[in-house]
């Protein structure tokens, strides 16, 4: 299946300052502009966290080289896919997955497999299918994915959402992630209407607002009333309520859920990085009423000092240092064949040609005994300093023949270039 219009990676350089690994330019935008059209800025200024977008003919009948309905069936037949990857939803509720899993047969007897005959029979009543978390399951989605993190600098996700003909999966709601809407197949008929909680935080679901969805889903015109037709993308900002129905025949879209980081995500790394101080964990007096504020007001008072002092201290590389530990790990980079990438790493020679995996969250540091830091999502990685020209190159999303890395002789870039590919950093280059 072909992979095209996904964006490429570009050169990086290190920042001086902070140690982070940085574009040599823009950041690449193949993906983005491919779901918004060419003016990226335009989009970025007027519509990203503010407001809807459609775009009609982002695709060409669908997007076929992502997903299509062939790919749906195969997914739910042949795959050998388990909850929760499948979700089945009818008139605005989700069933209960025994409803449509069981064992697969001799030497497959784990019971929650999907079963393709009760998908169908479900399916045919009525009930919208909705296969999730497509980035980790289906190729082109999860280069898809790997792409627009690359360029959004936000973790995505992507499900998929069939719809009966006629037929409507979910009530009006509103999501906590921003969403780029891709029609794959069928018309479906969208109602968007402003937010009631502007810019909700991800403990902030739309149910705890249900009486207050519905009545706007009710009582106000919409923002947005539009049918997509195969190859339409609609973007929805977090917040904004929305409902779906399939016009006519099977419908089909595919979700991508930015799951962004906002300026909450600081604001909890403050909190993190100055309740380490010890007076903000000593204990609050005996026999304390929790609820009277007089018994509160001294504590309190000592507090408000103590963040206030606290934090003129904490640094952005601090910040920098929480926020990445918890935003890094909810992207992966693209996928590696672990049989392929042994036996390249084992059989690697001079003049083999290598680059940094794509989507690789990276960050470069001098530790000050000798050795270069490279940190990762899960882990991090120590090596000499002598190593520190050549990691560089290898890192800046370029191509590099074994034997013409900067900095090292060659029989010392086998052994970093092969200890990189090892740990998943590198990879082999093919045409």
């Amino acid at each position: 299946m072909a992979h095209a219009d996904l964006g490429e990676p570009v050169a990086g350089t290190e920042d001086p300052d902070t140690g982070f690994s940085v574009p040599a330019g823009a950041r690449p935008q193949a993906t983005l502009r491919r779901l918004v059209g060419p003016d990226v800025d335009g989009f970025a200024a007027r519509h990203w966290g503010r407001e809807p977008l459609v775009r009609t003919g982002a695709g060409e009948n669908g997007f076929p080289d992502l997903l299509d309905l062939d790919g749906v069936d195969e997914l739910l037949s042949r795959r050998g896919l388990r909850t929760p990857f499948l979700r089945l939803a009818r008139d605005g509720a989700v069933l209960d997955s025994s409803a449509f899993t069981g064992g697969g047969g001799v030497g497959a007897e784990i019971g929650d497999q999907v079963r393709d005959d009760k998908v169908a029979a479900l399916f045919g009543d009525g009930s919208t299918i909705v296969l999730q978390g497509l980035h980790r399951t289906w190729p082109a989605i999860a280069d898809l994915a790997v792409s627009l993190t690359d360029e959004l600098g936000h973790p995505v996700q992507a499900n998929a959402y069939i719809t009966p003909p006629s037929s409507q999966g979910f009530s009006a709601h509103y999501d906590v992630h921003d969403v780029f809407v891709l029609q794959l197949a069928g018309r479906k008929h969208w109602t968007v209407h402003a937010p009631v909680h502007e810019a909700p935080l991800r403990g902030q679901p739309w149910a705890e607002r249900a009486e207050a969805v519905a009545a706007r889903a009710r009582d106000d015109a919409p923002v947005l009333d539009r049918v997509l037709e195969p190859g339409d993308v609609l973007y929805l900002p977090r917040g904004w309520l929305h409902s779906a129905t399939a016009l006519g025949d099977v419908s089909a879209h595919l979700t991508i859920g930015v799951h962004v980081v906002t300026r909450y995500a600081l604001v909890e790394a403050l909190a993190d990085l100055v309740a380490s101080d010890e007076r903000l964990r000593t204990s609050l007096p005996l026999g304390v009423d929790v609820a009277e504020p007089a018994d509160l007001a001294a504590d309190l008072d000592v507090v408000r000092a103590t963040l206030a002092e606290a934090l003129t201290t904490v640094t952005a590389d601090d910040v920098a240092r929480h926020v990445r530990a918890r935003v890094w790990p909810g992207g992966r980079p693209e996928p590696v064949g672990p049989i392929a990438a042994a036996r390249f790493a084992h059989e690697l020679t001079p003049g083999d040609t290598v680059r940094r995996r794509h989507g690789l969250r990276h960050r470069l540091q001098e530790t000050g005994d000798g050795r270069i830091a490279l940190e990762l999502a899960d882990r991090r990685i120590t090596l000499p300093s002598a190593t520190a020209e050549a990691l560089r190159a290898a890192l800046d999303g370029q191509p590099w023949r074994v034997g013409s890395l900067p900095g090292l002789p060659e029989a010392d870039q086998l052994v970093l270039v092969r200890r990189l590919l090892r740990e998943g950093v590198l990879v082999a280059c093919t045409p």
